[in-house]
């Protein structure tokens, strides 16, 4: 007797899409496998990650599918995100959906620790609900979908986790991808793994891209091309990062006027050319100071280590120093106070943008908080975003070193600084539909 078909099914908008498993590639059959399997090895991971002080120790039943709280009543809405910056681009997007439901609440997930510090300093809407993220093992998938029985689901990004999505598609739940954007680098990347990649992307019921450079990569991979739309970048939507006033006032009293420079998320790898650059800076200005707030905090010994062999006085932020007047570099190895770094330098260097490899950083959070952007080549993940302020004048784009400190210096006066801000801010207001397109999307899929 022939084997029945195994089925994955959904639906969005009154329409149920029916997709066999065993049409599946073998390699997604063998991850799915090992999910059913993995639980051991994560839970030994996970207490690693614990003991390094990677995971939120009151919060870790959250990745295996236990919660302290019970789902409310009424249509809830999902978003996944993976971390910081996915979390906080996400916001407005929530505060649009509770605003035009106001009987439905939102569950957002991300995956790891600083993604709560960020959402408290941030204080999301009442309405919100924050949890981690199940690993990818049957049993926390099946615990967290038992629990809290999404409405519709919304994937920020390329965070892709196989058995999750499956199963999630498999109770009917319309997916829809956001915000995502697929960078040649990546794109490379993720042909290796065709079968799945194509798997996963057939899963979803929309996808709204962030360019149209992406479209026909995501075909390539699987998706159907029927179901995409290029909407933009919603981080430009994305509100102000926050700031303690106090904290602030104090940073500001310690600065006191003095020419400052951020460079901001910055790689290991960019901190020799950003020392050279800031050395340049002290010969033109010599009271200038930098603050180097590092992507990876774990960076700030290697950076203070190279910083000394060419500055005689640093501070870090994680020793509690404070910022004295002969402090020529401020290391801000600290996590959710972009804020206040943004608001304190009127230039900001955007890093993961200058040394070859790197794909660039989120630039419409500096544009924000009205400091000027300066980047490098390396863009990639962020080519709409560059583009766009490009094309208004709204960010400098640099090579070296000799570039970048010779921008800095420039851009300390403010009659340098208008016409960017400006450019910025046209580039901001082009993009004001992101929003209302992305909900739109979304609100159609809600039952």
């Amino acid at each position: 007797m022939a084997r029945k078909p195994r089925f994955v099914s959904s639906r969005c908008r009154g329409i149920r899409v029916v997709t066999p498993l065993d049409a599946m590639s073998p390699i997604t059959h063998l991850y799915l496998g090992f999910s059913m399997i993995s639980g051991p090895l994560w839970w030994l991971v996970h207490r690693r990650r614990l003991k390094a002080g990677k995971e939120s120790p009151g919060r870790l039943a959250e990745k295996f599918g236990f919660y302290r709280r019970q789902r409310p009543g009424g249509v809830l809405l999902w978003f996944h995100a993976l971390s910081v910056g996915e979390c906080l681009a996400l916001l407005p997007l929530i505060e649009r959906a509770l605003e035009e439901l106001p009987d439905a609440h939102v569950l957002l997930t991300s995956w790891n620790a600083a993604s709560e510090t960020a959402l408290k300093a941030t204080r999301p809407p009442d309405r919100c609900i924050h949890v981690f993220q199940p690993v990818d093992t049957v049993q926390a998938v099946r615990r967290f979908l038992d629990q809290w029985r999404p409405d519709v689901a919304g994937f920020y990004g390329l965070d892709f986790w196989p058995r999750l999505m499956i199963e999630t598609q498999s109770r009917g739940i319309p997916m829809i991808l956001v915000d995502s954007r697929m960078p040649d680098g990546s794109f490379r990347r993720r042909k290796r793994f065709a079968g799945p990649m194509r798997d996963i992307l057939r899963l979803f019921d929309r996808l709204l891209l962030q360019d149209w450079a992406s479209v026909p990569r995501f075909v390539e991979l699987g998706a159907d091309a029927g179901k995409i739309s290029v909407v933009g970048a919603l981080k430009s939507a994305a509100r102000p990062l926050p700031a303690p006033e106090k904290e602030l006032a104090e940073l500001r009293r310690h600065v006191d006027g003095r020419p400052v420079w951020l460079g901001a998320s910055t790689h290991r790898s960019e901190h020799p050319m950003i020392a050279e650059a800031h050395a340049r800076v002290i010969e033109e200005i010599p009271e200038a100071l930098l603050f180097l707030a590092p992507r990876n905090v774990r960076d700030g010994d290697e950076a203070e280590t190279l910083l000394r062999k060419r500055f005689a006085h640093v501070a870090r932020r994680s020793r509690g120093e404070s910022i004295e007047r002969n402090t020529q570099v401020y290391i801000a190895d600290s996590i959710g106070e972009m804020g206040l770094w943004y608001r304190l330098a009127p230039v900001s260097f955007v890093g993961h943008s200058l040394a070859p490899g790197l794909e660039g950083k989120n630039p419409f959070e500096a544009v924000a908080l009205g400091s000027c952007v300066i980047h490098g080549p390396e863009t990639s993940f962020f080519s709409e975003s560059y583009h766009g302020l490009g094309q208004t004048g709204g960010a400098i784009k640099v090579e070296s070193a000799e570039d970048l400190a010779r921008i800095a210096v420039l851009l300390q006066s403010p009659a340098s600084r208008k016409p960017i801000l400006e450019g910025a801010a046209k580039a901001v207001a082009d993009r004001r539909g992101v929003l209302d397109v992305t909900w739109a999307a979304i609100r159609e899929a809600v039952p």
